[in-house]
């Protein structure tokens, strides 16, 4: 646990990094783009829907204006709580490139015996983080919609929700180049909770969430890499 501290600050110090600056760059490009096709999509969608429902023009006067006006609030509902499954997602497709960076300056003895990841694994990597957390965070929606009488316990659910699928997106994403046959990253469930808590918190606020999940892959790289350097002495 102590080491989960160090590992962040190590990586707030590397966001100079033109290499990571370029992931950066990147995963914000892509994540924007498939937001704003998700949002059109959402909101035509939405808005089809509700027209079926019988939300239609015959029924009353300004019935068209009302019924897109939902549809924007439902999609954007949507979007708010999806942003954390594409942001995380995403990154899934340009993890390695940060891992090659923090481990190309702290760590290049381990980088050598590290394995290739290829494209391919990491798109299936990338699918299967997703669709696992879109599942599971549809899975909780019911008890979150319950719990907003209670003014803090929907986004205290969410957070301790994503707190878990994060830090075990971010452990498997890391352990991808060092892993062997079966084995699991040797991260602890407590240090990946404590990571995936901190990164799930980042992600909910505006600008930074931008940063979470390149930060929370680079923080994940040096505990990976501090838990190994731990197991063999």
């Amino acid at each position: 646990m102590p080491a989960i501290l160090p590992s962040l600050l190590l990586s707030l110090r590397q966001l100079a990094d033109p290499r990571i600056w370029r992931v950066l760059l990147k995963s914000a490009a892509v994540t924007l783009a498939l937001f704003a096709l998700l949002a059109w999509g959402g909101w035509a969608l939405l808005d089809w829907g509700l027209e079926r429902a019988g939300l239609g023009d015959a029924l009353f006067a300004g019935a068209g204006g009302v019924r897109q006006a939902a549809a924007v609030v439902l999609a954007a509902l949507g979007l708010w709580l999806g942003w954390r499954i594409v942001a995380m997602a995403v990154i899934q497709f340009f993890a390695d490139d940060v891992v090659l960076a923090v481990e190309a300056r702290h760590y290049p003895q381990r980088a050598l015996a590290a394995r290739e990841v290829g494209w391919g694994e990491q798109m299936s990597a990338g699918l299967r983080s997703g669709l696992r957390a879109l599942a599971i965070n549809l899975l909780v929606l019911p008890l979150a919609l319950a719990l907003l009488a209670t003014g803090i316990g929907t986004a205290l659910l969410f957070w301790l929700v994503n707190a878990v699928l994060v830090g075990r997106e971010l452990a498997d994403m890391v352990w991808l180049r060092h892993r062997r046959a079966a084995e699991r990253a040797p991260i602890g469930r407590g240090e990946r909770f404590v990571l995936g808590g901190v990164v799930a918190a980042m992600l909910a606020l505006p600008l930074v969430n931008f940063l979470a999940p390149v930060l929370g892959a680079a923080a994940a790289t040096h505990l990976l890499h501090r838990k190994l350097s731990a197991d063999r002495t």
